[in-house]
């Protein structure tokens, strides 16, 4: 498996994560029965949960621009210095902001996720022979 598609496994396993973290802070901050039911009212989110809820969001967003380009790039077999950098900064990037985000540090997370959008960028231009 090339790199880009591991770095792409990679990002996906941290989107489960992400999932489960935020799956966890919806049972700690309303309740077991709450989330397991309907879901019609439930209570504005608490603050832990609320950014857990936006940083999978976030995620997801970001795998959206992510990974059909790396698919578009395994199945063109298109894989250079370009394509392996991009992808192993928009992953490490992605940790990164994902743990800023939680954490709720200000002003530098999105400076990180900056640094994956530039790692996405890469890998559409290799995969339209931009570069």
């Amino acid at each position: 498996m090339t790199t880009e598609l591991t770095m792409l496994a990679w990002s996906t396993g941290l989107l489960l994560l992400l999932v489960l973290i935020q799956a966890t802070a919806g049972v700690l901050a309303q309740g077991p029965t709450v989330m397991a039911g309907s879901r019609d009212n439930v209570p504005a989110p608490k603050v832990f949960q609320a950014r857990a809820l936006r940083t999978v969001d976030n995620h997801r967003e970001g795998l959206t621009l992510f990974a059909p380009l790396i698919l578009i790039a395994a199945l063109a077999h298109i894989s250079n210095s370009w394509t392996v950098l991009g992808a192993q900064l928009f992953f490490w990037s992605r940790v990164a902001h994902a743990a800023l985000y939680l954490v709720g540090v200000p002003i530098v997370r999105p400076l990180v996720w900056t640094v994956g959008l530039v790692g996405t960028f890469m890998v559409l231009l290799a995969v339209l022979g931009v570069i």
